[in-house]
């Protein structure tokens, strides 16, 4: 009989109800909005609740996927996080993956419509509030636990008569010269 530590984790139920996680995560932005004076300390909140998730999120797909090798570039990490993460998070992967063309240390992880977004309606004094921020921190705890340490923000962008939210992630220069060093 194989003891506990030697049996694989279990996967447990992948899906959780949807109207259960946004009551969840409403919840936790009224909680921080009644105890903060601006919508950047609120964003800031939100990143920081998000980057405990981002850590907690890597060391569970990691050990889930068997499959899965430690990512070592930066562009095998960010299409982990894409692809991986988002799928296991949101129910589907991120709608696409860029880098920024004037900067070779910026890349933007694109949603059309974040799940965290969905279901918030913002009040008119907070206008520019934008929750996925959560989402911005938990990119920032993932990369942190993975040693690819980057500001990541959260950014609503026009496209056409429609938004979407954009991840910005900017590396610490440490990464770019690993990066440039590996080849």
């Amino acid at each position: 009989r194989k003891s506990i530590v030697d049996r694989p984790l279990p996967r447990g139920k992948t899906e959780v109800s949807v109207s259960a996680y946004c009551l969840l995560f409403s919840e936790m932005v009224q909680y921080y909005q009644q105890r903060v004076t601006s919508i950047q300390d609120l964003e800031k909140k939100l990143a920081g609740a998000g980057y405990g998730v981002g850590v907690r999120m890597l060391e569970l797909v990691v050990l889930r996927e068997k499959s899965s090798k430690r990512e070592t570039r930066v562009v095998g990490m960010l299409s982990f996080i894409k692809d991986t993460i988002w799928k296991t998070m949101w129910g589907k992967p991120a709608d696409a993956l860029e880098k920024v063309t004037e900067k070779d240390d910026e890349y933007m992880i694109h949603e059309k419509e974040p799940l965290v977004n969905t279901y918030i309606s913002v009040p008119k004094d907070m206008g520019h509030l934008n929750c996925a921020a959560f989402v911005a921190g938990v990119v920032h705890g993932i990369l942190d636990s993975a040693d690819f340490p980057a500001r990541v923000t959260a950014h609503t962008v026009p496209v056409g008569s429609e938004t979407r939210t954009t991840i910005l992630i900017k590396f610490a220069p440490e990464v770019m010269d690993r990066e440039r060093r590996m080849g």
